[in-house]
């Protein structure tokens, strides 16, 4: 069996992921291919990991890509979470995890709407009549916001008490549910949003605006497959156990999907990692690098085995829930963290010695980062216990 030590994984994340200078580029939609997809629970991650892994980028490069260009799209997919994934890798998306989600979401809502007013008979059957007219409302209208279309369709303002008879009840309208059940299937898809690059109000579109004739249809086998081999060649080699986090798929799921691709075990120094088979030539080490990546971006957040970059940093780092904050790296392996202030300044602490000359290459980044923000003073969604403290 061939050993990797964390010396090459980390050169591979140094080259793989763009965050060494001579791999950095212009391409957002290669960036955003480097990493298979962005994660978008905060609006401000797309942009911000882009920024990290560009040389000249602004944000309305990102904007271009997303909204006019249209080669990128923000989804639901793994683990019920918000990605913007290049175009070509949607129908894989689609078939692997936001089929399944739709499913899920469409029973967990029907049972809901099964004792709300105005409903009865067949809920599934009137649900499907008010997702078609949503849909077609958005095709006639072009984009539109949750509050237009349910001026729109009427009967997204179904109102549903989640909580009859409880103190906290609050009946609420549909317009979501259905707007999260359509994006869910591939019916409709995000949009560019009200207000700066940092917002989440988001106007509709249909999918047929970013591809005219929907989203190709795969089998969940093959849709599977092609996403695990797209995370082996960006995050592997790596156990089969981070496969499954990432995923969100059960194990069995996971284990069939390795099955029908051809993967080489390696050695990760005392845990057996897994590897695409043709990829087992050693990744050349990059010059030495630092970058400073946003809350939530894909590269601490791509493995659950985090010890070989992360280190005893974790609890500074990381909230309760496992959502990491904004950190810095160097040569593949997170030595700090960072933090925007309400006046625009980038501050940053290091949590361990990288020396003189790396340590001017972080506040060059931050200096960097500074410009790129401009007059945007977004706030993680998830404070982690160093954000806090450098923000205070």
């Amino acid at each position: 069996m061939r050993s990797m030590d964390v010396a090459e994984r980390r050169a591979r994340v140094g080259v793989r992921h763009r965050l060494a200078l001579a791999e950095r580029t212009d391409d957002v939609r290669a960036i955003a291919r480097s990493l298979v997809v962005l994660h978008a629970t905060d609006p401000a991650t797309v942009f911000l990991s882009v920024a990290a892994r560009g040389r000249s980028l602004e944000p309305g490069h990102v904007e271009k890509a997303l909204y006019e260009d249209r080669t990128l799209l923000r989804m639901l997919a793994m683990r019920r979470t918000m990605f913007v994934a290049p175009i070509e890798l949607v129908p894989a998306l689609q078939a692997s995890c936001a089929d399944a989600l739709a499913h899920k979401q469409r029973k967990t809502y029907g049972r809901y709407l099964e004792n709300a007013e105005g409903v009865g008979g067949d809920v599934s059957a009137w649900l499907s009549e008010v997702e078609a007219e949503t849909h077609q409302a958005l095709l006639t209208r072009g984009t539109a916001t949750g509050a237009q279309l349910s001026k729109l369709v009427p009967r997204l303002r179904t109102q549903v008490d989640t909580a009859p008879g409880k103190s906290y009840s609050k009946p609420t309208s549909i317009t979501t549910w259905v707007l999260v059940i359509l994006g869910a299937e591939g019916r409709i898809v995000r949009g560019r949003p009200n207000g700066s690059w940092s917002s989440s109000q988001y106007t509709w579109a249909p999918i047929e605006s970013w591809l005219p004739n929907g989203i190709p249809s795969l089998t969940a086998e093959q849709a599977r497959a092609e996403l695990v081999r797209k995370w082996l060649y960006a995050f592997g080699p790596a156990p089969e156990s981070d496969i499954k986090w990432w995923t969100g798929w059960t194990l069995g799921e996971v284990r069939k999907t390795l099955a029908r691709l051809d993967t080489a075990e390696v050695d990760l120094g005392g845990e057996t990692g897994l590897i695409l088979a043709d990829d087992l030539d050693p990744v050349p080490a990059p010059d030495p690098w630092v970058a400073l990546l946003p809350a939530l971006d894909p590269t601490p957040m791509g493995w659950q085995s985090r010890d070989w970059y992360l280190g005893e940093h974790g609890p500074a780092l990381f909230d309760r829930n496992g959502n990491v904050g904004p950190t810095i790296w160097c040569d593949g392996r997170i030595v700090g963290g960072w933090a925007q202030r309400t006046d625009g300044e980038i501050v940053w602490r290091l949590l361990e010695d990288i020396g003189s000359e790396a340590e001017s290459h972080v506040a060059a980044e931050a200096a960097r980062l500074t410009t790129w923000y401009g007059e945007v003073r977004p706030i993680p969604r998830f404070r982690t216990p160093l954000e806090r403290e450098l923000t205070a």
